[in-house]
């Protein structure tokens, strides 16, 4: 862990409440985070989707030079962020896509981004959520 820039993470929905919320989440558990963190939720409208437009500006908006970490939630957001990751110039350099749970997923990343974790570990902290058993 490093005191470098923070990096950054957004938190991509087909509704922009729930991506909204879980960013407020994450910020209450992670208490005393240091690491941006937005949500880019629904469509420009408010309506319900995956906007490339709002992912990027996110990501823009988050990025301190650390890289940004990108977590979605279902089918089309994940397709959405690859495209904009094969495109190459519309996210931020080093800018990843997590396979992450949402939820769990955005807690641990903003925990450990904003404890200096690196990209490598942000990702890995939010990807480990998988084993989060609940039994």
């Amino acid at each position: 862990m490093s005191a470098a820039a923070p990096v950054g993470i957004v938190l991509v929905s087909h509704s922009a409440d729930v991506a909204a919320s879980v960013a407020a989440l994450a910020q209450g558990l992670a208490g005393g985070a240091t690491a941006p963190v937005l949500p880019a939720g629904g469509l420009p409208d408010g309506g319900l989707g995956t906007s490339a437009e709002l992912i990027t500006a996110a990501a823009k908006a988050v990025d301190r030079g650390a890289g940004v970490a990108l977590l979605v939630d279902l089918g089309s957001a994940v397709l959405t962020v690859k495209a904009l990751l094969a495109e190459g110039d519309e996210l931020p350099e080093g800018a990843r896509l997590v396979d992450a749970p949402f939820v769990e997923g955005a807690v641990a990343a903003l925990v450990t981004a904003s404890a200096g974790g690196d990209l490598d570990a942000v990702a890995a902290a939010a990807s480990e959520a998988y084993a989060y058993r609940k039994e």
